[in-house]
């Protein structure tokens, strides 16, 4: 069979590359083309367009884009009726992704979508492309087979998260190796997630830093993003208590006995490998008026989300400083209360149904094409 992939960011390839994995050992004769990044690639050469070249962020970025944009979706469609696949795959990136549905739909291609685009945050009205254009969803939050089947009537399918496989399945860090490889001490290591884009980071990792003096016996280092280079944060450190380590979050936490997390996907991340959290977020005035009136959420992280009660702290916007994330970190440092984060996050560990979310939607994805 010929798989048509559409990926759009880091987690989209990283995720896609385990699925074409998956979809090789249910189909020996898979081909494979798609957009998406370095590890779809180290599965399969047929890389149409690197997903760096499709990261437009925010309403501005987009705007003065668009032309570049509307070239890529021409592109695309082409591309696709040139290769002729058995399926388009498509992987969350919705803007992109909902219109190149709709279009493949009229065309007669099968079509379908793996890691919902999050439109019970927002954006709920696109419930009816998905309807109209979808063939087969593949949903990865339990949370999200409700909100389809019960509120909109849409029937999905809960494969799991595909992070627990990626997590689970890495190789254990030697963590006297890697202290000594980053001249890390031996105190035990906060770890300090400020996000991936400068403009985050500059918020996130002034207040993260101004509580270092207050913990002595402690060491905090900062997890780099890969889209950002030492001397970007090297601005911020003027504490000689504060390490850095660029793109190895996964060892860095594994090694670590609490983590200040931007909000995001690092923070189910930070609870799949166990460590005790403050989730952070503050974003302009401007922008976090918007988002109140577009976002109808109760809780911000993922964590809280999926448990639908407070597991982890949250400090947002006005929220988010010294006074209170020094309250925040110490009482994840208590061991009665981290006791209880962690009988919780054992219980959203078996809300996300557990391993091979990979393997359950390639043998679902492979069945109904053969139909």
């Amino acid at each position: 069979m010929k798989y048509y992939l559409i990926a759009g960011e880091a987690s989209g390839d990283l995720h896609g590359s385990n699925l074409m994995k998956a979809l090789q050992k249910e189909d020996v004769n898979a081909e494979f083309r798609f957009w998406g990044g370095d590890l779809m690639q180290s599965v399969s050469n047929l890389l149409v367009k690197h997903y760096k070249d499709l990261a437009f962020m925010g309403f501005l970025e987009v705007l003065m884009n668009l032309r570049t944009i509307s070239k890529n979706l021409s592109f695309c469609k082409k591309d696709i009726e040139q290769y002729q696949p058995d399926v388009i795959i498509f992987i969350d990136y919705p803007g992109f992704n909902l219109r190149i549905a709709k279009w493949a739909k009229q065309k007669g291609f099968k079509t379908h979508y793996y890691i919902s685009p999050q439109i019970w945050a927002w954006k709920e009205n696109r419930i009816n492309d998905i309807k109209r254009d979808v063939d087969k969803m593949y949903v990865i939050l339990p949370f999200e087979k409700t909100f389809y089947e019960k509120k909109h009537a849409y029937p999905v399918e809960f494969v799991g998260h595909p992070l627990i496989d990626a997590i689970s399945d890495r190789i254990q860090v030697d963590e006297y190796a890697f202290r000594a490889e980053h001249e890390l001490s031996e105190k035990p290591i906060i770890a300090l997630l400020p996000g991936s884009r400068k403009q985050e980071i500059r918020k996130m990792l002034t207040v993260m830093l101004s509580l270092i003096d207050a913990y002595p016996k402690y060491q905090f280092v900062i997890a780099g993003a890969p889209s950002q280079d030492y001397e970007f944060y090297k601005s911020f450190i003027k504490n000689t208590h504060v390490r850095f380590v660029a793109n190895m979050t996964y060892d860095l936490l594994s090694v670590s006995v609490a983590a200040l997390v931007t909000s995001g996907t690092a923070t189910l991340e930070t609870a799949i490998f166990k460590i005790p959290q403050v989730v952070c977020y503050k974003g302009s005035w401007l922008s976090y008026q918007i988002g109140k009136q577009l976002v109808k959420l109760k809780y911000i992280s993922l964590v809280n989300l999926i448990m639908d009660k407070e597991v982890v702290k949250e400090l947002i916007q006005n929220e988010f400083n010294t006074k209170n994330l020094k309250k925040a970190l110490d009482t994840i440092l208590d061991p009665s209360e981290r006791s209880k984060i962690f009988v919780n996050y054992y219980e959203l560990e078996k809300a996300l149904g557990g391993k091979g979310a990979s393997e359950k939607t390639a043998k679902l994805i492979f069945q109904a094409i053969q139909a």
